[in-house]
Protein backbone atom coordinates (compact mmCIF):
# COMPACT_ATOMS: atom_id res chain seq x y z
CA UNK A 1 0.00 0.00 0.00
CA UNK A 2 1.43 3.37 -1.02
CA UNK A 3 1.64 6.05 1.65
CA UNK A 4 -0.45 9.16 1.26
CA UNK A 5 1.93 11.97 0.24
CA UNK A 6 2.48 14.74 2.77
CA UNK A 7 3.83 18.13 1.80
CA UNK A 8 4.77 21.52 3.15
CA UNK A 9 5.49 24.89 1.60
CA UNK A 10 7.54 27.72 3.06
CA UNK A 11 7.23 31.18 1.54
CA UNK A 12 9.86 33.84 2.13
CA UNK A 13 8.83 37.47 1.61
CA UNK A 14 12.03 38.09 -0.34
CA UNK A 15 14.42 36.23 -2.61
CA UNK A 16 16.59 34.11 -0.31
CA UNK A 17 19.73 32.04 -0.85
CA UNK A 18 19.13 29.77 2.16
CA UNK A 19 16.11 27.55 2.91
CA UNK A 20 15.25 27.29 6.62
CA UNK A 21 12.48 25.40 8.48
CA UNK A 22 11.68 24.34 12.00
CA UNK A 23 12.09 20.59 12.51
CA UNK A 24 11.68 18.28 15.50
CA UNK A 25 14.28 15.69 16.45
CA UNK A 26 14.18 12.81 18.93
CA UNK A 27 15.81 9.49 19.48
CA UNK A 28 14.79 7.03 16.76
CA UNK A 29 11.45 5.31 17.26
CA UNK A 30 9.63 2.40 15.65
CA UNK A 31 6.94 3.69 13.27
CA UNK A 32 4.81 0.54 13.74
CA UNK A 33 4.09 1.57 17.34
CA UNK A 34 1.96 4.47 15.99
CA UNK A 35 -1.21 4.18 13.91
CA UNK A 36 -1.06 7.85 12.88
CA UNK A 37 1.95 10.11 12.46
CA UNK A 38 3.21 10.95 15.96
CA UNK A 39 3.18 14.48 17.27
CA UNK A 40 6.51 15.83 18.52
CA UNK A 41 5.37 15.58 22.14
CA UNK A 42 4.44 11.88 21.62
CA UNK A 43 8.09 10.99 21.04
CA UNK A 44 9.78 13.62 23.20
CA UNK A 45 11.06 15.54 20.18
CA UNK A 46 12.73 18.95 20.50
CA UNK A 47 12.37 21.83 18.03
CA UNK A 48 15.39 23.07 16.05
CA UNK A 49 16.12 25.27 13.04
CA UNK A 50 17.16 23.36 9.92
CA UNK A 51 18.80 24.46 6.70
CA UNK A 52 18.31 22.47 3.49
CA UNK A 53 21.42 21.70 1.44
CA UNK A 54 21.31 19.80 -1.86
CA UNK A 55 25.11 19.77 -1.82
CA UNK A 56 25.24 17.63 1.34
CA UNK A 57 25.07 13.86 0.98
CA UNK A 58 23.67 13.26 4.46
CA UNK A 59 21.92 15.01 7.31
CA UNK A 60 24.07 16.67 9.98
CA UNK A 61 23.19 17.63 13.56
CA UNK A 62 24.97 19.99 15.94
CA UNK A 63 26.23 19.31 19.45
CA UNK A 64 23.23 21.32 20.74
CA UNK A 65 20.84 18.74 19.19
CA UNK A 66 22.83 15.86 20.69
CA UNK A 67 22.80 17.43 24.16
CA UNK A 68 19.14 18.53 24.21
CA UNK A 69 17.85 15.20 22.86
CA UNK A 70 20.18 13.04 24.98
CA UNK A 71 21.43 11.18 21.90
CA UNK A 72 23.96 8.37 22.20
CA UNK A 73 26.43 7.65 19.39
CA UNK A 74 26.04 4.40 17.47
CA UNK A 75 29.36 4.44 15.56
CA UNK A 76 32.08 6.56 14.00
CA UNK A 77 32.42 7.61 10.37
CA UNK A 78 34.94 9.37 8.17
CA UNK A 79 33.37 12.19 6.15
CA UNK A 80 34.33 15.01 3.82
CA UNK A 81 32.96 18.47 4.56
CA UNK A 82 33.00 21.71 2.60
CA UNK A 83 36.15 22.78 4.44
CA UNK A 84 37.87 19.50 5.45
CA UNK A 85 38.56 16.05 4.07
CA UNK A 86 38.57 12.73 5.91
CA UNK A 87 37.15 13.99 9.23
CA UNK A 88 36.32 11.43 11.92
CA UNK A 89 32.89 12.12 13.47
CA UNK A 90 30.20 10.39 15.50
CA UNK A 91 27.06 8.83 14.03
CA UNK A 92 23.60 8.92 15.63
CA UNK A 93 20.24 7.30 14.94
CA UNK A 94 17.36 9.82 15.15
CA UNK A 95 13.78 10.55 14.16
CA UNK A 96 12.97 13.78 12.36
CA UNK A 97 9.59 15.43 11.99
CA UNK A 98 9.52 17.95 9.16
CA UNK A 99 6.78 20.59 8.84
CA UNK A 100 3.22 19.30 8.29
CA UNK A 101 3.90 16.00 10.11
CA UNK A 102 6.29 14.52 7.56
CA UNK A 103 8.00 11.89 9.70
CA UNK A 104 11.31 10.15 9.09
CA UNK A 105 11.30 7.66 11.99
CA UNK A 106 14.78 6.19 11.66
CA UNK A 107 17.61 8.15 10.11
CA UNK A 108 21.39 7.84 10.42
CA UNK A 109 22.93 11.30 10.91
CA UNK A 110 26.37 12.62 11.75
CA UNK A 111 27.61 15.28 14.14
CA UNK A 112 29.09 18.36 12.53
CA UNK A 113 29.47 22.10 12.60
CA UNK A 114 26.71 24.02 10.83
CA UNK A 115 27.29 27.65 9.88
CA UNK A 116 24.78 30.29 10.91
CA UNK A 117 21.77 29.83 13.15
CA UNK A 118 20.80 26.30 12.07
CA UNK A 119 21.28 23.24 14.28
CA UNK A 120 20.31 20.69 11.61
CA UNK A 121 21.46 20.43 8.00
CA UNK A 122 19.00 18.46 5.87
CA UNK A 123 20.92 16.61 3.15
CA UNK A 124 20.17 14.51 0.11
CA UNK A 125 19.42 11.45 2.25
CA UNK A 126 16.07 13.13 2.99
CA UNK A 127 15.66 15.35 -0.10
CA UNK A 128 16.06 12.41 -2.52
CA UNK A 129 13.05 10.64 -0.94
CA UNK A 130 10.61 13.29 -2.08
CA UNK A 131 9.83 16.06 -4.54
CA UNK A 132 11.79 19.27 -3.89
CA UNK A 133 11.02 22.55 -5.65
CA UNK A 134 12.24 26.13 -5.24
CA UNK A 135 10.74 29.01 -7.19
CA UNK A 136 11.54 32.72 -7.14
CA UNK A 137 8.63 34.75 -8.45
CA UNK A 138 7.49 38.31 -7.81
CA UNK A 139 10.33 38.93 -5.37
CA UNK A 140 9.52 35.93 -3.13
CA UNK A 141 11.15 32.53 -2.73
CA UNK A 142 8.75 29.61 -2.35
CA UNK A 143 10.16 26.28 -1.19
CA UNK A 144 7.98 23.16 -1.32
CA UNK A 145 8.69 19.54 -0.41
CA UNK A 146 6.58 16.38 -0.42
CA UNK A 147 7.16 12.76 0.53
CA UNK A 148 7.04 10.30 -1.04
CA UNK A 149 7.85 11.45 -4.53
CA UNK A 150 4.81 11.14 -6.79
CA UNK A 151 5.80 12.80 -10.07
CA UNK A 152 8.67 14.24 -12.03
CA UNK A 153 8.58 18.01 -12.06
CA UNK A 154 9.59 19.12 -15.55
CA UNK A 155 8.97 22.78 -16.34
CA UNK A 156 9.94 22.29 -19.97
CA UNK A 157 7.29 19.59 -20.50
CA UNK A 158 4.77 21.67 -18.55
CA UNK A 159 5.46 24.62 -20.87
CA UNK A 160 6.39 26.84 -17.95
CA UNK A 161 10.03 27.36 -18.86
CA UNK A 162 9.42 29.54 -21.90
CA UNK A 163 11.60 32.61 -21.67
CA UNK A 164 10.21 35.63 -23.46
CA UNK A 165 12.32 36.25 -26.54
CA UNK A 166 13.55 39.77 -27.06
CA UNK A 167 14.09 40.61 -30.69
CA UNK A 168 17.77 40.79 -31.43
CA UNK A 169 19.01 43.82 -33.24
CA UNK A 170 20.46 43.06 -36.65
CA UNK A 171 24.22 43.00 -36.73
CA UNK A 172 25.60 46.21 -38.19
CA UNK A 173 27.07 45.47 -41.57
CA UNK A 174 30.26 47.29 -42.50
CA UNK A 175 30.63 48.87 -45.95
CA UNK A 176 33.34 46.38 -46.94
CA UNK A 177 31.62 43.30 -45.38
CA UNK A 178 29.97 40.69 -47.60
CA UNK A 179 26.37 41.66 -48.31
CA UNK A 180 23.89 39.77 -46.05
CA UNK A 181 21.66 39.08 -49.08
CA UNK A 182 24.10 36.38 -50.16
CA UNK A 183 25.15 37.91 -53.51
CA UNK A 184 28.84 37.59 -52.68
CA UNK A 185 29.43 41.28 -53.38
CA UNK A 186 30.61 43.82 -50.86
CA UNK A 187 27.74 45.53 -49.05
CA UNK A 188 28.72 48.97 -50.46
CA UNK A 189 28.47 47.63 -54.06
CA UNK A 190 25.16 45.77 -53.45
CA UNK A 191 22.35 46.51 -50.97
CA UNK A 192 24.30 49.34 -49.32
CA UNK A 193 24.11 51.67 -52.33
Amino acid sequence: MQRQPLAFTTTYNRITNALFNDVYISQAFNRSSFTTPPRPEDIGAKKFISIWDTGATGTVISQKVIDECGLKPISLARVNTASQKDVLTTVYFVSIILPNKIVIPQLRVIKGSIAGDADVLIGMDIISNGDFAVTNCEGKTVFSFRMPSIEAIDYVKQGQARVPQTPSLPRKVGRNDPCPCGSGKKYKKCCGK
